[in-house]
């Protein structure tokens, strides 16, 4: 099998849900750092486009999205198992995030530089606004603590589905983790009136993030360029089709489809500085385009 190629970086909270789920199965991986922010010329040769942080390489297989890296994942590793909970990622995800974007860039705004507000806009389709942010805050923090509420609720155990992790763990974990890690000096304000949360967030840490291995990014382009893809086809293979995200991030990847199901369409496409490699997508939050 190959190794596993994360391509991430530090601060990524959806990098640290992946993160998280090596270190509970503790697993050993490469680990490519990319930029926070376009361009990210080292990481275009494999997507084909696709922006978002992170993206997983085993091979010549490119995943993309937190929902398909966890689930190959556990397809390739599955003890301990994880299991599935897409509901909760959605959640956390995207009502969860966004209340948590709007609490961490209220604080912190004014200190990024323009070139992370230019491109978050153009990522977002909408602006950057610090004094809007700044203006919301009070409603934003009443959201996030809306949703900190729920897991605060639902830790009857050391976890959030008995006394071992599972994958709700790592998706609801994402949003609490970045507010400890991105704002400092105002977490343990928002974190004070949940003490389930708090300890079981100390729990989740000591998973630690497996055995990671720095690994320069030219060498995982050479690795997919010496791989083959080990995705079997299907019926609608070689249909030409373009995907996108549909919330932000919407840059549209092209190529002909390998396989397509329920929970994952694979395309094949190809580039000069990796070969032919083939780029895996969710269905869910996902558009399919026929080119």
């Amino acid at each position: 099998m190959a190794e596993i190629i994360f391509h991430h970086y530090p601060a990524s909270p959806f990098s640290e849900k992946v993160r998280v789920a090596f270190g509970i199965k503790g697993l050993a991986w490469r680990s490519v750092e990319i930029p926070n922010m376009m361009p990210k010329p080292d990481l275009m040769p494999l997507t084909g486009g696709y922006r978002k942080t992170p993206v997983m390489q085993i091979g010549a297989d490119v995943f993309c999205d937190t929902q398909v890296i966890l689930r190959e994942i556990e397809r390739l590793h599955p003890k301990p198992a994880l299991g599935p909970d897409y509901a909760l990622a959605f959640w956390s995800d995207k009502p969860f995030f966004m209340s948590s974007v709007a609490v961490v860039f209220a604080e912190v705004g004014d200190m990024v530089p323009e070139a992370f507000r230019q491109d978050r806009a153009k990522m977002s389709g909408g602006t950057f606004s610090v004094d809007a942010l700044k203006a919301a805050a009070p409603f934003a923090r009443d959201q996030w603590r809306a949703h900190a509420d729920f897991v605060e609720e639902s830790l009857s155990a050391a976890f959030l589905s008995g006394e071992a992790p599972r994958a709700a763990d790592i998706h609801a974990y994402m949003n609490f983790w970045w507010i400890k890690a991105a704002i400092p000096h105002i977490a343990p304000q928002l974190l004070e009136p949940l003490p389930k949360v708090r300890a079981w967030m100390e729990r989740m840490a000591a998973f630690g993030h497996g055995k990671p291995q720095a690994m320069e990014a030219k060498d995982a382009l050479d690795a997919a360029k010496a791989a083959t893809s080990t995705a079997v086809p299907g019926a609608e293979a070689g249909t030409k089709v373009t995907v996108a995200a549909d919330d932000y991030g919407r840059d549209p990847v092209a190529g002909e489809i390998v396989f397509a199901n329920a929970h994952e369409i694979a395309i094949r496409r190809r580039d000069d500085q990796v070969g032919e490699v083939v780029v895996h997508f969710p269905r869910a939050g996902f558009t399919v385009l026929k080119a």
